[in-house]
This record gives C-alpha cells, sequence and structure tokens, in this order.
C-alpha cells in the first residue's frame, strides 16, 4: 500500500533564546489558503458513481413506519439538516473571514455530498446547490470504507480502493473519509444472495466507533503542536506536516473521549437509560442508533428484526430544527410539525437521561453532584457557545424565594456566572499568535484561528483517567479531576432562613454572546443576522432542564445558623463570620448590601427565637 506523504511546514512561530518569540506583522485574515485545510482521503470529483439524493433512497426506505424506518427520523435529525442548520452558516462566514479556506474543513463534514462533488470551492458555501443541502446523506454513510481494513472483516474490494488513494487517513478525523467510488452500499447485516435492489457489500463498519470518529473528532491542521505541548503555526499554503490528529490543535474531541472511556472496552449495562431494545452500552451508535424492531426498508417480504439501527441520531439541539422549517420549504426538508416535535422530545429525553443529581447538606452547605452517565464529556462537541450550568433557588419557610444562583432570564437569555458553576470548554488564543494575525489574545469564538484551550471544566466519562486524557489532548483546563472520577461536586452556602432549595441543571446549545458574536462580526454576508433572528424566532436556544431534586434543610429559623435547633454563641459567631467576609448568608435581610441592618435584623430574630 501507498505510503502517506508527510509535506514538511516549518514552524513561523519559534521559541528563542532566552524565551522570546518571534512575530509576523500582518492582519486578519489569516495568511492561509485552501493548501492549508487539505485532508487525507477520497477527493473530490473522484467518484466513478456520484453521491445519490436522499430522497432517492427514501423510495424503499421512507414513508412505511414514521418510528423505525430509516428516512423521516433521519430527515428530523441534525445529520440530516446539517447543510440548512444557520448557526452553521453563520459559522462558516466568520472561519472564512479569519482564515481564508477553512471553510473547507466544516463543508466536508456538513455536506459530505457537496464536498465531493467539487462544489466547497469557493469555502464559503455559496456553490452548493439543490442536493448538497441534503446534509450527511445515506448513501454517503453506507458507502463509507473502513479506513483500517481488516482481512476477513471488510470486504476485499475496500482493500483495493485505499491502496489507489493517494493519501490515506491516519486516525479518523476532521472529515477524512473514503468513500467507494461505486455505488455498492455497505451495511452491517448479510442481505443475503436472493437481494436485488442495489449492489451491497456486509461490512461492520456502519457499527463502528470509528465511522463517527470521521467528523466527530475535528482538528485545526493550521496549528501544529509542539514539543511543550502548545501549538504553533507551520508553514502557509502548504498541507499539514503530519494528518494525525493528536499532532494538530483539538477543535473537538468527542470519539477520543469515548476511546479513553470505560465504554470502549464494554459494553456496559445502563437498563435501558438510552432507549432501544439492547440495555448494553459500548459504541456511540448504542446510544445514538438504539436498535429497535421493525424492517429496514418498505417491503413486507424483508424480514422485521429486533436489532435494526434507529435512525434518530439523537443530540442535544432543541431549536435549530425549527430554525430550519422557517428557512426552508418542507418540500425541501423533509420535515413536518410532528417530526420536528418528535425529534425535539428524544434530544429532550437523551439530555435528561446523560446525567443525575444527588444533593446533601450539612446544614450550612448544600452540596451539588453531577454524575455524567454518557460516554464522553459532558456536555461534548463543538464548544462555541455549548454549556451546562446549575440553577439553585432558595425559598423559606412560606415558600418564599429569598435568594438564586445561576439565575437565567429567559427574556433576554442572560445567565448570571458568578455565583454559580458553569461547565463549558473555553477556546482562545495565545497572545504571541495574536499579535502576529491582529486577532484579541485569550478567550474567543474565533474557531478557526484559535491556538489555545483556556477552560474546560466539563465532566469526564466513566473511566477517565488524567494520563489518557491528556494522551489524546481533552485532559482537564482549569478544573481537577481525580483518576475515575466521573462526576463534580459544587457547594452553595445556605442563606439565613431558607428551609429548602430546588436545584436544575440546564442545557445550552448556543449562548447569547456566541449568537451576538455572529451577528456582529460578520462582514461577508447575511448568515450572522439571519441566524439571530431565527435565535430570537424561536425562543433564544431555550435551556433544557436536565435533572431537577429538592431537598428540605433540618431547620427553617433563620438565626440558627448552624442547623442544630440551637440559638446560642456558635450562631452568632457563624453569622458575623459570613457578614465580614461578605459570605451571601452573611447578607441576612437580603437586599445585596451588607451594612448594618443585616445585622440588626439577625439580632432581632435572635431574641426573639425559633418558633
Amino acid at each position: 500500500m501507498k505510503s502517506i506523504r508527510f509535506l514538511r511546514r516549518e514552524v513561523l512561530w519559534v521559541s528563542l533564546v532566552g524565551g522570546a518569540v518571534a512575530t509576523l506583522t500582518f492582519a486578519l485574515p489569516a495568511p492561509s489558503t485552501l493548501n492549508d485545510f487539505f485532508g487525507p482521503g477520497t477527493q473530490p470529483n473522484t467518484l466513478t458513481d456520484p453521491i445519490l439524493t436522499a430522497q432517492a433512497c427514501s423510495f424503499c426506505h421512507g414513508n412505511y413506519d414514521e418510528t423505525h424506518e430509516p428516512f423521516r427520523p433521519w430527515a428530523a435529525s441534525m445529520m440530516g439538516q446539517a447543510a440548512r442548520d444557520p448557526l452553521f452558516h453563520a459559522c462558516l462566514a466568520i472561519a472564512n473571514q479569519d482564515a481564508p479556506g477553512s471553510g473547507d474543513l466544516c463543508i466536508r463534514c456538513h455536506t459530505p455530498g457537496g464536498w465531493l462533488a467539487g462544489r466547497s470551492t469557493p469555502t464559503d458555501g455559496s456553490a452548493l446547490t439543490g442536493a448538497d443541502f441534503e446534509g450527511v446523506t445515506c448513501n454517503f454513510c453506507h458507502r463509507m470504507v473502513d479506513p483500517d481494513y481488516t482481512v476477513g472483516v471488510d470486504p476485499a474490494v475496500d482493500f483495493d480502493i485505499l491502496d489507489n488513494l493517494e493519501d490515506q487517513p491516519v486516525n479518523p478525523h476532521s472529515g477524512h473519509y473514503v468513500v467507494d467510488p461505486l455505488d455498492r452500499r455497505r451495511g452491517p447485516f448479510d442481505l443475503g444472495k436472493e437481494f436485488f435492489y442495489h449492489d451491497w457489500l456486509q461490512s461492520p463498519f456502519t457499527q463502528d466507533s470509528a465511522m463517527c470518529a470521521t467528523c466527530h473528532d475535528v482538528s485545526n491542521p493550521v496549528y501544529e503542536r509542539q514539543p511543550d505541548g502548545t501549538y504553533a503555526p507551520g508553514a502557509w499554503d502548504t498541507p499539514a506536516a503530519s494528518f494525525d490528529k493528536y499532532d494538530q490543535f483539538p477543535v473537538e474531541r468527542t470519539y477520543s473521549e469515548w476511546l479513553m472511556s470505560d465504554f470502549a472496552d464494554g459494553p456496559i449495562d445502563m437498563t435501558g437509560r438510552f432507549g432501544g431494545n439492547n440495555p448494553l452500552v459500548s459504541s456511540c451508535q448504542d446510544c445514538h442508533m438504539p436498535d429497535a424492531t421493525g424492517r429496514g426498508c418498505a417491503f413486507e417480504d424483508r424480514p422485521v428484526r429486533d436489532d435494526l439501527p434507529q435512525h434518530h441520531f439523537n443530540g442535544g439541539n432543541t431549536w435549530v430544527l425549527r430554525a430550519i422549517r422557517n428557512l426552508y420549504p418542507d418540500s425541501e426538508t423533509f420535515l413536518t410539525e410532528e417530526s420536528v416535535n418528535a425529534s425535539i422530545a428524544r434530544a429532550v429525553q437523551m439530555l435528561e437521561n446523560a446525567s443525575d443529581m444527588d444533593l446533601t447538606s450539612d446544614g450550612s452547605t448544600l452540596s451539588v453532584r453531577i454524575t455524567n452517565e454518557s460516554g464522553h464529556k459532558l456536555p461534548t462537541g463543538y464548544p462555541e457557545g455549548r454549556r451546562m450550568w446549575l440553577n439553585v433557588q432558595f425559598y423559606d419557610a412560606t415558600d418564599a424565594l429569598i435568594a438564586e444562583r445561576g439565575h437565567y432570564d429567559a427574556a433576554t437569555a442572560d445567565l448570571t456566572t458568578g455565583d454559580t458553576k458553569v461547565y463549558e470548554a473555553e477556546l482562545g488564543i495565545t497572545p504571541d499568535v495574536a499579535a502576529a494575525i491582529g486577532a484579541p489574545a485569550g478567550p474567543g469564538f474565533h474557531f478557526a484561528i484559535n491556538n489555545t484551550v483556556v477552560k474546560d471544566n466539563r465532566i469526564p466519562p466513566r473511566g477517565f483517567t488524567n494520563t489518557n486524557f491528556e494522551a489524546v489532548q481533552a485532559a482537564p483546563v482549569g478544573a481537577t479531576y481525580a483518576d475515575g472520577q466521573h462526576w463534580d461536586d459544587t457547594d452553595f452556602a445556605i442563606p439565613a432562613g431558607a428551609a429548602r432549595a430546588e436545584v436544575r441543571l440546564f442545557y445550552q446549545t448556543a449562548s447569547k454572546e456566541y449568537i451576538e458574536f455572529l451577528r456582529d462580526e460578520n462582514t461577508t454576508n447575511d448568515a450572522g443576522i439571519v441566524l439571530y433572528n431565527q435565535w430570537v424566532a424561536t425562543g433564544k436556544s431555550a435551556p433544557v432542564e436536565m435533572d431537577f431534586e429538592t431537598i428540605v434543610f433540618g431547620s427553617s429559623c433563620p438565626p440558627d445558623f448552624n442547623n442544630d435547633t440551637m440559638l446560642d454563641f456558635f450562631d452568632v459567631q457563624l453569622f458575623l463570620q459570613a457578614f465580614a467576609t461578605q459570605d451571601p448568608s452573611g447578607d441576612y435581610n437580603n437586599d445585596t448590601l451588607y451594612n448594618f441592618f443585616d445585622v440588626q435584623a439577625f439580632l432581632q430574630d435572635f431574641a426573639t427565637g425559633c418558633p
């Protein structure tokens, strides 16, 4: 087999004697070209048979069982609408503004049919047309070839397909896919010698998590990993020195997170948490395409299977499908109100099943534990604008709300972050690269030119070890998790007078800050304002409640600071400590001020005694 070409790139930002860093003087956009984002695998305009439209597949695989057929559930997923997603188009515009050519990295996964047909240039998506907007289609996925060929497992023809590639993928990521040049459709089942509807090959790849890795591990090839673990750009207008994803800057590592979890060594009995006929969970498909009972096509002579993969592709997005229905006619998207509602309901259910919450209290402190029950970090995926947070509401004995942490204003989409835990990953630009390309240093949403992870406190999956996650560029940043820890604890001071608390874990696909960035930074087209208008029209990416628990505290007597049911010197001591340090519980009258009136109110209640 041909060896992979490693085209050398010389690093432009190099450490000099004494720790100085050499910089250049150009400003945005970065001096990148399409060559900088080259990826190995099947290349555009090389297929003998073009990728078929999904509508062509629907004649046999659709419109007979809305729950278990492949077509309509696929259409109502973000896979089916990946190329119509207005957030994708807004992000694509900014990426191309920042780094010309970078849009190719996005297009090859959001519309592989369009990319393979040579319509990814120009890389702003303006050449895409017609069926390109069907996103990740049936014919594309079922023609994918396992780049890690295994004799006796993969179809024999796949060896020849790989051998004829000029550049073979090193490991699955960033749309480095291999596609059969001929329309030979692969699946996990033996269809039998009598099957004549289309050419087919049996292949286990469609049930392998490595297939998902093709687009759910994403790296920026512009940046090369340095010996000290930092990332610096290589020579411009040149393909990457290494196509190994772990030699490039990590944009997302969902597959690698799974690979280093216990699920990869599974299966694990999840007692049906993620649905389907099989309670055992290991692969991505076990959760996102759980097995059901049904037929894979419309013909009644085909067998009914109990291990039929559902093509729901459940995820966490609960608003973009409605935006797409506003922007495109149902005749193009194959969406209906019913199918969209059903898809959103499945997404909500998946989010609810992804975590568990436990509450404990020692009298003065409320402890909230969130346990990650998914097979990757929580949350995972493309990091920009995606977050979870804890909302805590404290009530007194009369059920009056006396304090709140992590308040979200549904009208303005503003989240109060300073008094709660927000789980998220933030990428950014190091000062040396920022100075060189005329961009602001620090955290930001410029994903095409970001070269450092500023924060990543997302909860790891079971089986987490620091060594393994560091090896796949997914180590926590700004947070500490012990080996084996797949949960996180957050403590909240219980304010005076609190009799109980309600605690919620929320998830949001796109924050207000991210949406406004995509609107305000766009100088290219109207994709940013189109996105913003749809974000407003569909509820501003309304948060989804993943978990809810309530806890009753031991004492409902406000001056009983240690909740031991007695008023004594220790309560006075604890109050004065809280008051002096401006702890929230020291704001006794809950007016956000720490002054004489707090002390007066406490002493009056202390003298009156508990009811």
